[in-house]
């Protein structure tokens, strides 16, 4: 997995190994950056269920401020430390290493705003014949987002 544009596109980032994670592909990476276009440069931006936290560095090396990268996962956000010293993004981006449900109110509590948000969360249980309980399905139903 690596860096797909911008000032450190190419570099590669480090992924904790097995199913825990899983990384974006590059090519979804690229059509996802090709629809946002220039909304990435001076953005400030939340990637919530970050595993590796690739998508918040693509957006630093595109040209946006700061990322705040939330990981329930004490290994996995540290993955993301490493990756984002090693592109040279360590000051600008922020692990949080809590439960994205949690944080989310707490940064909207403290008047934190972003201008993209990511949410890649893990796979739940295949919903056939019933409501999914996915994170996915959390996220959309919390009536505390906006």
């Amino acid at each position: 997995m690596r860096i797909t544009g911008g000032k450190a596109a190419r570099r590669i980032l480090k992924v904790p190994k097995g199913l825990e994670v899983r990384p974006t592909p590059d090519l979804v990476k690229q059509a996802v950056f090709n629809s946002l276009g220039a909304r990435v440069v001076g953005a400030r931006v939340l990637e919530l269920f970050a595993g590796s936290g690739a998508l918040s560095l693509d957006c630093l090396s595109r040209g946006a401020t700061s990322a705040v990268c939330v990981e329930k996962s004490h290994r996995h956000a540290e993955f993301i430390r490493r990756n984002a010293e090693t592109a040279g993004y360590g000051e600008m981006l922020e692990v949080r290493t809590q439960d994205v449900f949690t944080v989310v109110h707490h940064l909207a509590e403290n008047g934190r705003t972003f201008d993209l948000i990511f949410a890649d969360p893990p796979y739940g249980e295949k919903n056939i014949g019933h409501r999914s309980t996915s994170f996915a399905q959390q996220l959309l139903d919390d009536a505390g987002l906006p």
